[in-house]
């Protein structure tokens, strides 16, 4: 008998598949793609057709880091999110397409598309 925590990964790694076979990122539209973990979120804009990550953010970023501290996770997630917006217009990317990776838009994951889409984001 598989063990709860590992039946819910097995499902969100379904959802995740499903949506990846239909999402995909262009150099001209891009994937915003999101991982979660229990204390940190990652966040990564990915070219797909060339296989490249062109800009990525994350809770453990030092320069994230120390803006986070203390502060609740979707507040947290919401600043990831707009730092990874501006870094995004600074590579000269203004339109992605969300992945939600197969969690729920619910969340850190809702809060990381809205600071991203406050930091100037399309999608």
């Amino acid at each position: 008998m598989k063990s709860i925590t590992k039946q819910k990964t097995e499902a969100r790694e379904r959802r995740r598949r499903r949506v990846r076979s239909r999402v995909s990122g262009t150099p001209q539209r891009p994937r915003l793609n999101v991982f979660r973990s229990s204390t940190n979120i990652y966040a990564q804009v990915i070219d797909d057709v060339g296989g490249r990550t062109l800009v990525s953010a994350s809770t453990i970023d030092k320069a994230i880091a120390s803006q986070v501290e203390g502060k609740p996770k979707t507040e947290a997630a919401r600043i990831v999110g707009k730092i990874l917006a501006e870094r995004a217009r600074e590579a000269g990317i203004s339109r992605v397409v969300f992945d939600r990776g197969g969690y729920k838009y619910h969340g850190r994951v809702a809060a990381l598309a809205e600071g991203a889409r406050e930091g100037g984001l399309e999608f």
